[in-house]
């Protein structure tokens, strides 16, 4: 059985080797989809009774991995030096360093490897993580999928 919860967050970025408007700072009302694989519960006086999990962990799982941590940042590549530079002038900006540069496809993956080792502690029976979505606009999205990372 698979369950998805939904949850937005505001962050910025740039695409730095971008050939258009991407290229410059800007932002974005980005949504997040997390998808989990898992077997029904069926006991008789067990909360998640007729669940795979209640989408309150899964969203409390997705606000400590991702959206605690990027919501309201700049998302911003490590190489993108002019870019980090001019974010460490402001005192208390709130910027997220990554390895790779912030498009919807990479920052869909980076959540993934964030969340799925939370996902298979958040109970006792066998759960994976198999998809997250990242909306980067209403009509532009990523999917990082679990196939991607057991090959």
């Amino acid at each position: 059985m698979l369950i998805t919860r939904r949850l937005e967050f505001d962050a910025g970025h740039r695409i730095p080797d971008h050939r258009s408007l991407c290229r410059h700072l800007h932002g974005h009302r980005y949504a997040i989809e997390v998808t989990v694989a898992g077997d029904v519960t069926r006991q008789d006086g067990n909360p998640r009774n007729g669940m795979v999990l209640d989408f309150s962990e899964v969203k409390a799982a997705v606000r400590a991995s991702i959206v605690d941590v990027w919501d309201h940042a700049f998302l911003v590549y490590r190489g993108d030096t002019q870019v980090r530079e001019f974010l460490d002038t402001m005192p208390d900006h709130r910027t997220v360093i990554l390895d790779v540069v912030p498009t919807a496809e990479n920052l869909a993956a980076e959540a993934f490897r964030l969340l799925a080792p939370r996902i298979a502690e958040l109970c006792e029976k066998s759960l994976k993580l198999e998809n997250v979505r990242l909306y980067e606009t209403p009509n532009c999205w990523a999917d990082a999928t679990r196939a991607m990372f057991e090959g």
